[in-house]
């Protein structure tokens, strides 16, 4: 395997991860990985923020909605004000998931608010996007990572309202992707996946695919929904390989011993790397064929750069 490494510290170059939207480097949303979500109200989350607890992880968010209860809600918030202010460019992207726009807008008052990356937005539809606006503050030029999970997402007319309202509020360029909350989604309509199934096999499996066809042509990347069992990594294998299927990159993890299964399904066969390069080769010629495959890069120049990207951050297998 060959791996090209990332340092999230390239990705600014002043040294510092809090430059104005201007100023911002563009992100993109494959770095992001694995994202391991950890309850803000943890006694230890210095220590996890700043990599000393598992420095290769390279993104998290620190929630404050349903990872923890109402009740901690306040330590979680306390714990975060402690934090901000100390917090120094590190290994991971770091994200806050707020409860409520109230919390965010507590959140956005706080010293150092400006040392995290974005905000992980949930329960957003076209009805409660309005909602977060008031409250949000663009100065410090965050990232939004908006959650599909209500039952809106099952609206295929909603979601097309939410795609354009997201663009007539100029936040296409602040929406680093848009995550599915596959399990909330799943309540809504009182299933819980069986032990060996993906979330394929459940009814999200047309659910996402209409995400995709969406979002996706209006330039908005999708990432995919957790996967609750950490005793069937085999299984989340399989869903992590109908993930990329679908066009989705970036997943949840929902534990730590997730994140590699997760990521050594990003890593790029050679096969696929040398058809993308091949496409994407300045000199290639407009129909060609290259192990056994036909290509043309007028029609897969998309797949081809996001096959690059990919093997850029994770590495080509073989």
């Amino acid at each position: 395997m060959s791996v090209i490494p990332i340092d999230f510290r390239t990705l600014y170059p002043n040294g510092s991860s809090h430059a104005h939207a201007e100023s911002l480097p563009a992100l993109s949303p494959t770095v992001l990985g694995a994202s391991l979500y950890v309850p803000a109200s943890r006694p230890d989350l210095a220590a996890v923020a700043h990599g000393q607890k598992r420095p290769s992880i390279r993104s998290l968010i620190f929630c404050t909605e349903d990872a923890l209860h109402e009740r901690d809600l306040d330590t979680a918030l306390n714990r975060l004000a402690a934090l901000l202010p100390a917090l120094d460019v590190g290994p991971s992207l770091r994200f806050i998931r707020p409860r409520t726009p109230a919390v965010l807008r507590r959140l956005l008052r706080m010293d150092g608010i400006e040392r995290i990356q974005g905000f992980v937005l949930p329960k957003i539809g076209s009805r409660t996007l309005s909602d977060w606006l008031r409250v949000w503050d663009d100065c410090h030029g965050h990232w939004l990572l908006p959650i599909l999970e209500t039952a809106e997402t099952f609206d295929r007319r909603q979601m097309e309202l939410l795609r354009d309202r997201l663009e007539d509020n100029g936040l296409r360029e602040r929406v680093l992707g848009l995550r599915i909350g596959g399990n909330d989604l799943l309540n809504l309509l009182g299933i819980r996946r069986a032990r060996g199934a993906t979330i394929y096999d459940t009814p999200l499996r047309g659910v996402i695919a209409d995400l995709v066809c969406i979002f996706h042509p209006a330039g908005y990347r999708l990432s995919a929904p957790v996967f609750e069992r950490l005793d069937t990594p085999e299984v989340l294998a399989r869903e992590v390989e109908a993930d990329l299927q679908h066009g989705l990159v970036g997943k949840t993890a929902i534990h730590p011993i997730q994140i590699p299964v997760i990521e050594d399904l990003y890593r790029v066969s050679r096969e696929d790397y040398d058809l993308a390069a091949a496409v994407l080769a300045p000199e290639a010629a407009a129909v060609f064929k290259l192990h056994g495959t036909f290509c043309e890069p007028a029609t897969h120049h998309h797949w081809a750069a996001g096959v690059l990207e990919r093997a850029r951050v994770f590495g080509v297998a073989g």
